[in-house]
């Protein structure tokens, strides 16, 4: 082996040690070993690469987070649910009164049966009748959405009953006349159903002027009726 001299203490080292075996100092200027020298070198071109991976990758999740930060800040409540319009909220029936319900119910019927669904009108009818009777006793306003609900639902009997009743209390009652020029229609009495019908025209005045609360609710009916009874035969 080539010796060298220590710088420190000038003994004589072999080529290839670290430390000076007499006096410790290190060995700066040792030459690297052939061994170590000889090992093959890491792939130089990978290294940019792997570098600048990273580094993007880095970036990419830095912008990303930044950009979550900003369109939902930390501890932002969630936004409150749209509420439903007022018209598609369901009415709270618990807190109508037994005669609004059945109001509500007439409403419905001649509803459906104006659309034209005669299976729903017959399932709603079903229930508006007991509805109805148990506000007995009735008065002619009642008796009157009653007798059209059976008079649409083909229960000509009630509504005939209900027509009769009304007239022989009030016999110009204008919503009486109504429905039994309806019910006589109904049943094919068209001599009847003029009868009926001649006496509302000619009771509308006197009956107008008494203000009755069930001709300001159902003046669409009065009116068409009288409109219809007034057209020449």
């Amino acid at each position: 082996m080539q010796e060298m001299p220590c710088a420190r203490c000038g003994t004589a080292l072999a080529t290839g040690s670290r430390f000076c075996h007499n006096c410790g100092s290190p060995v700066a200027t040792a030459p690297v070993p052939a061994s170590i020298a000889q090992l093959p070198a890491a792939p130089s071109s990978r290294i940019p690469w792997i570098i600048g991976g990273t580094a993007t990758a880095a970036l990419l999740i830095l912008v990303v987070a930044q950009r979550l930060n900003v369109a939902t800040p930390p501890n932002t409540p969630a936004p409150p649910a749209a509420e439903a319009p007022p018209n598609m909220r369901a009415p709270d029936i618990s807190q109508m009164s037994p005669r609004e319900r059945a109001a509500r119910l007439f409403d419905r019927i001649m509803r459906l049966n104006e659309e034209g669904k005669r299976d729903s009108v017959a399932l709603f009818a079903a229930m508006a009748v007991p509805t109805f009777q148990a506000l007995e006793p009735l008065d002619a306003h009642l008796r009157y959405d009653l007798g059209r609900i059976a008079a649409v639902a083909g229960m000509l009997d009630l509504a005939k009953a209900e027509a009769d009743t009304v007239l022989k209390a009030q016999p110009r009652h204008l919503l009486g006349l109504i429905l039994a020029a309806q019910v006589a229609q109904l049943n094919g009495d068209a001599a009847a159903a003029l009868r009926f019908n001649n006496q509302l025209v000619a009771s509308e005045a006197s009956e107008r002027a008494k203000g009755l609360e069930e001709y300001t609710l159902h003046d669409a009916d009065i009116r068409t009726a009288i409109a219809a009874a007034r057209q020449p035969r």
